[in-house]
Parts: C-alpha cells; structure tokens; sequence
C-alpha cells in the first residue's frame, strides 16, 4: 500500500498560499526596478528611454530565468522526496548591488562619458563581470556551508531581516501611516497570528488590496479638496498613467564596447558578486532549516546564469535567491509563486507595465510584506541555532546594523554635501563636520560595507568560543583580518570597493586589521590555556 500510495505522489504545486507569495515577491522585484530608474533618471539626469527600453527589459529576463529554474526545482526536490510540502526558492533583483551599481558605475560612467549608450554597455559588461565571477564562486558554495557554524549562516540574514527589511519599510510606512498601518494590520492578524480572514481571503492579497484602496480613495478625495487644504495621505496623490510598449530582449555582443571601461569598475563589482554567493549560501541553509534541502551549487549557479543571460540581453542588475523561504512556506507557498512572478516580471519588461506599477501599489501598502518577511527570517535564526548560540546569533545582527545606519547618514550627509557646495568658500568652511563627526562617519562606512560577510564570520566565531573551539575562532578572526585589509570588507572606500590598502591613504584598514590579527593570536593562545572541543 506504501509504494502504491508513492507511485501515486501528485505534487500540488500551487495554492492559494502562492497569491500571497506572489505579492510580495512581485512587488520587491519592481521596487528595484523603479529604484534602478529613479537613481539614474533624477539623480544623474539619464535618459528615461534607454532604462526602459533597453535596461529593464534584460534585467527583468534574468529574473525570469531564474525563477522559471528555481520552480522546476522544486518540483523535482517534490517528486524526489514525495513531499507535497516544498517551497520553491525565491529570486529577484539584488537590492544593495541594484543601489550600488546605479550609484556606483552607471552613473558616474554616464556622467564621464556623456553617453548613454556607452554607459549602458558598461553596465552591460559588469553584469557579465559579475555573473562570470558567480558562475566560478558557486563550485565551492557546499563547502562554505560545511564549515561555517549556522550562527554565521543564519544570523547574517536575520540581522538583514531586522534592519533593512524592518526598519527601513517601517520609515516608508510612517510616512503614509493611513495606508500602512492598516496594511500591516492585515498582515499581522492573518500572517503573523494566523488567523482567518472572512472568506478565507489571502493575507497579503487583502493586505495589499485593502492599502491600495485607501490610497486611491483618499488621493482622489484630497484632489479634489474635500478635506480641504489638510492632507491625510502624508503625501502628494499622483494619478496612475497607464502605457503599453513592447521591447524584446535579445542577447547582443554590445557589451564588448564597454568591456575596457567596465574593467576599471571591477573592484567595485566584485564585492557585489561576493555578497550574492554569500547570501545564496545563506539562503540556502535557511530553507534547508525550514525542510526543503536543495543543492547548493544548484541555487548559486542557476542565479548566476541568470546574470548572465541578464547581461547579455542589455540588464544591468543582478538577480539573486532571495532571503525569506520560511516566510513563503509559512504563507502556504508552493512552487506557483516563482512561476508567476517570472512571467509577471519578464513579460512586464518586454510591455513596458513594471514602470507605473508602483503609482497603483504606494509603497506604503507594500511595506507590511517586507517587515512580515523580516520578523520571520529573524525569528528562524534564533529557532534554528542552539540555545546557547543565540548570543552569536545577535553578535552577527550587528554590521546589518550599522549597513543600516551607513544608509541614513550618507543620505543626510548627501544632503548637507549639496548644500554647502552651493556656499561661499568662506561659509562652507563652517559648515564642516568635526574631527569626531568625521571620524564616527568613517567607522559606521567601514563597519556597513561588506556587511553580509562580515556578520557572518562574526557570528561563526563567536558560536565557536562559546562551542571552546578557539582555536577555529582564531582562524576566522585571522580570515577577517586578510579581509579587511583589501577592503573586501569593512572598506573605506565610499563605493566599498577593494584595494591595497597602501593606496587608500586612511588607517582604517591597518586599524581593524590588526586588530583583527591581534585578536585571533589571542584565540590561539587561549587555546593552549583551555580545554578545547575538536
């Protein structure tokens, strides 16, 4: 009876848990995409067409791609296993490489070059630069997994739940409280209680339909001035403009024009193409703790083709398995999620829908998806990881912690930059920052950038003193002390980029280095002290 029930496995392989799935991750896909065009187009005044007619119809192939992958895999992960319970893993755009690279290389290169279809091409070319540098990482991804304590694996993603997927959508949320509030309340009954809603409507469905609805009925009422002059919305109301235009991405060899140019950007690049392994490792662990074991070199490979495909077809932002699985199994997801969200993204790049569908959706009613993602993913850190680890499980919240504060404070620092640019030379001198000021900016850069990685070896170090395994602590601090010298990770740079720290001309580098040196010696020594567990 046991094979005839096994012979007869049917996955279910789309639910209704899978609308919900679909919302969110849908609508983070797109938020990168108006991120990616808002950054060139008001920041460095690039041409609207080519973001849309050339950029996102590439970029948004590579997540389709990807996402079809990553469905068929969990179809088979299903069949294999006979459990009609599997998640597909999430993909989509990476947010901080998306940031980076717009602020980083598109933009400064459209801003040398005056041209916008060489900088495209550049931007062509350090996608490929990136993918290629993926393809080679994704071999030894099993590896790392092996070794690295799940402390340093999971508590890098929860410190990513807690602080940018938290905190910075719970900003955008106050700023249109009306809307967000009430779409966070729907997510919390439903998603986090898990309670019914009538009708046994999908959480995030009516979360997001119920904050889209109040948006449009009170920027429709605040139009046409029924509250007078008083705004409820917190925010000017725009009216959607709806347009249709079909651009099909093909793979061209028009990233060689911009290959040299692109060559120059590639200590910027690197770092990103790291942090998406690190994180796909990460990810990884994080759906295998919540019961779907997929292949590691499978998941990291596939985004990196992906990347690939992305770059040759005129994308310039890089996909990558998105933290969250547990959230989406726990929305009663399935493998019909990934499918739809990319045909949703892929198709809307080539008809040109992805550039208003953010004016019907604010982001404020998107927010509560996010924030619910990131309690959940913060929660299985601590879940997943012994008791006793939770101490290292925090430890590694911290450099996510201060990425978060790097965001804030080179935004007002942005700010006050532009603004004394515009003084006279004898005022803009009093405008200056102390040597305190300037030298706490410094440390919370260094300790932002590389902030995944770094979180993760804090977390795994930390996890083996407290395992007595000082003397692998110590190899994790000697590790980090190699890193952090060439910038790989808390670099000084402002793009966060590598480098030979003799050419950078701050003693950061040497600073927390040593340290880091010093401190792993200390371990060793320790070890010699203690009785050590092998």
């Amino acid at each position: 009876m046991a094979n005839s029930q096994s012979d007869n496995f049917k996955y279910n392989w789309m639910t209704s848990g899978d609308l919900n799935a679909f919302f969110g991750l849908m609508v983070d896909n797109i938020s990168n995409l108006v991120i990616l065009s808002g950054i060139l187009m008001y920041g460095f005044g690039y041409p609207a067409d080519f973001i849309y007619n050339k950029m996102i119809p590439g970029t948004a192939l590579g997540v389709l791609i990807g996402d079809i992958v990553y469905t068929i895999m969990a179809m088979r992960l299903a069949a294999r296993t006979k459990n009609n319970n599997v998640t597909a893993m999430p993909l989509g755009l990476d947010t901080p490489s998306t940031i980076g690279i717009a602020v980083a290389v598109l933009g400064p290169a459209f801003k040398a070059t005056n041209n916008p279809e060489l900088t495209w091409k550049i931007g062509m070319a350090t996608l490929i630069l990136i993918g290629i540098i993926k393809v080679i990482m994704s071999f030894f991804g099993e590896y790392v997994q092996k070794i690295v304590p799940k402390a340093g694996l999971l508590g890098s993603i929860g410190g990513i739940g807690v602080a940018l997927l938290c905190c910075l959508p719970l900003l955008t949320l106050f700023k249109m409280p009306v809307v967000g509030l009430i779409a966070l309340g729907v997510i919390l009954y439903s998603l986090i209680a898990g309670l019914d809603l009538p009708f046994k409507t999908p959480g995030v469905f009516a979360s997001v339909l119920i904050g889209a609805f109040i948006y449009h009925v009170l920027g429709y009422a605040e139009l046409n001035h029924f509250f007078g002059n008083f705004s409820i919305l917190g925010e000017a109301y725009k009216i959607p403009e709806f347009s249709f235009q079909f651009h099909l991405p093909i793979p061209s060899a028009g990233f060689l024009d911009g290959w040299n140019e692109a060559i120059k950007y590639l200590p910027i690049a690197l770092p990103f193409g790291l942090l998406t392994i690190i994180g796909g490792i990460n990810v990884t662990e994080s759906a295998r703790c919540a019961g779907d074991e997929y292949n590691t070199r499978d998941i990291l490979l596939t985004e990196a083709i992906a990347t690939l495909v992305a770059g040759l077809s005129g994308g310039v932002a890089q996909s990558t398995p998105y933290i969250g699985h547990p959230a989406y199994k726990h929305m009663g997801a399935r493998a019909g999620y990934t499918l739809l969200t990319g045909l949703f993204i892929g198709l809307g790049g080539m008809f040109g829908y992805l550039t208003w569908m953010l004016q019907i959706l604010p982001e404020a009613c998107v927010a509560p998806i996010l924030i619910f993602v990131g309690l959940e993913i913060a929660s299985q850190s601590y879940h997943e990881c012994p008791r006793e680890h939770a101490p290292a499980v925090t430890f590694a919240f911290l450099p996510i912690i201060m990425n978060l504060l790097m965001i804030i404070t080179d935004q007002i620092c942005g700010e006050i930059t532009r603004f004394t640019a515009s003084l006279p030379a004898n005022l803009n001198i009093k405008f200056a920052f102390s040597h305190g000021v300037q030298s706490t900016l410094n440390v919370i850069g260094a300790l932002g950038h590389g902030f995944i990685l770094t979180g993760m070896l804090w977390g795994a170090a930390l996890s083996l003193i407290i395992d007595r395994k000082l003397t692998k602590a110590g190899h994790y601090f000697l590790l980090t002390s190699f890193m952090t010298f060439f910038g790989i990770i808390h670099s000084v740079s402002p793009n966060g980029d590598i480098y030979l720290p003799w050419n950078i001309g701050s003693p950061i580098p040497y600073q927390f280095g040593l340290s880091y040196l010093l401190l792993g010696i200390m371990m060793y020594f320790f070890a010699t002290q203690t009785k050590q567990v092998s």
